[in-house]
């Protein structure tokens, strides 16, 4: 695959993190952004063990450099630089850090606090459909997701597995996360099933025959790992009663199918359809945190059960929008939004199908979703 121009833009004068999962391409850009830059990678062997050990050879490091800019890579590896970097650019405002991560419970569990506003806090994505351009297939990103690392594999669905072999070994178990392996490795699978649903942590907790907090502990730990997010409900003036629970959501569509088992009793349709949702869910995300202007990502669900998929609200704008894996629009696929839009009269609202035409129904936009998804850009509005 040629080299592939990503959206994300660096904040321009600050020191700042870059959070994402691993394969997200955090390595790749840092290095082609900033070629001359000091890179410190905390992922190979011998350079852990010498920051883990002596964090101020990186005082040593930065004094004898020319180059204004340092890259430590996978910073939640050695905590304790922080409060270094922290007194270094102090002294010298010129220097510049940018420092990636690909899991913040470390950083969380010994009480860092980022630099106390001294970085600005980044996050990169799996590649959006605009980035890959004419590369970009719905198909196969269905069926694989969005990785970097992956996208460009000749054997997708054996190196998804590898990736997740890697996260329980490198970043769940040798860092000590849980006590019991086995338990995790079987609540990963159970929880996949409430992808794009409400958490119940009872009924996952039934499932996994543990306890409720400890189903909490590990959602929590996921979220920290950065593989998982939850998308609350949409509540601003509510005039209806709303369940309060947020939806769960693995971060990458192709990290989802990996993870959730499959049987004779599954239904393609449905898992199908709750892919789809999750490849827009995580199109979305990049979205909002790739663009200039404030706006969060919410759901809308009433206690008797008419539902929006996504709301996108702030000074970005405000926007419903529904998923539907489906080529045919019938009157009930619009049920939602057509009553969200009763309660809002000021939200745009999006209903994307898999059909090929733009269309508007009921004062509902309805747009091919693989169009929309390879037009979505920071720099443009939904629609």
């Amino acid at each position: 695959m040629e080299t592939i121009k990503r959206v994300f833009v660096p904040p321009q004068t600050k020191s700042y993190f870059i959070f994402g999962p691993r394969g997200t391409g955090k390595s790749t850009w840092v290095k082609e952004t900033y070629p001359r830059a000091v890179i410190i990678d905390l992922l190979e062997p011998d350079t852990y063990r010498q920051y883990k050990s002596f964090p101020e050879r990186l005082r040593e490091v930065v004094d004898a450099s020319d180059q204004p800019i340092f890259v430590i890579d996978e910073i939640q590896k050695a905590p304790a630089l922080l409060s270094l970097i922290h007194s270094l650019i102090e002294k010298n405002k010129a220097w510049k850090f940018i420092l990636t991560g690909s899991s913040a419970r470390k950083l969380k569990r010994e009480g860092v606090d980022l630099l106390a506003g001294r970085a600005l806090l980044t996050h990169m994505h799996p590649f959006m459909g605009v980035e890959l351009g004419n590369q970009f297939s719905l198909a196969q990103s269905l069926r694989f997701g969005m990785l970097p690392l992956i996208y460009d594999s000749s054997d997708p669905a054996a190196d998804l597995k590898t990736y997740l072999a890697l996260y329980m070994k490198e970043e769940v178990q040798m860092e000590g996360l849980v006590r019991r392996i086995e338990e995790f490795g079987r609540f990963l699978e159970v929880i996949s099933f409430s992808q794009g649903s409400p958490l119940n942590y009872s009924n996952i907790a039934r499932d996994c025959h543990v306890s409720s907090k400890s189903v909490e502990n590990y959602v929590s730990i996921l979220e920290d790992l950065l593989l998982s997010f939850r998308v609350p409900v949409f509540t601003k003036k509510a005039k209806r009663h709303l369940i309060a629970k947020p939806k769960f959501y693995y971060f990458d569509a192709g990290v989802y199918r990996a993870i959730r088992p499959k049987g004779p009793l599954d239904h393609p349709e449905e898992l199908n359809g709750i892919t789809l949702e999750t490849l827009v869910a995580q199109h979305l995300r990049a979205w909002l945190d790739y663009s200039t202007q404030e706006g969060k990502l919410y759901y809308w669900q009433t206690k008797n059960g008419l539902e929006v998929d996504f709301v996108v609200y702030g000074e970005i704008g405000f926007y419903a929008i529904e998923v539907k894996h489906t080529a045919n629009i019938h009157p009930k696929d619009l049920k939602g939004l057509s009553e969200f839009k009763r309660d809002y009269p000021e939200a745009e609202c999006l209903l994307l199908y898999q059909g090929k035409e733009m269309l508007k129904k009921q004062d509902v936009l309805c747009y091919p979703v693989e169009k929309f998804l390879s037009l979505l850009h920071p720099d443009r509005a939904l629609c």
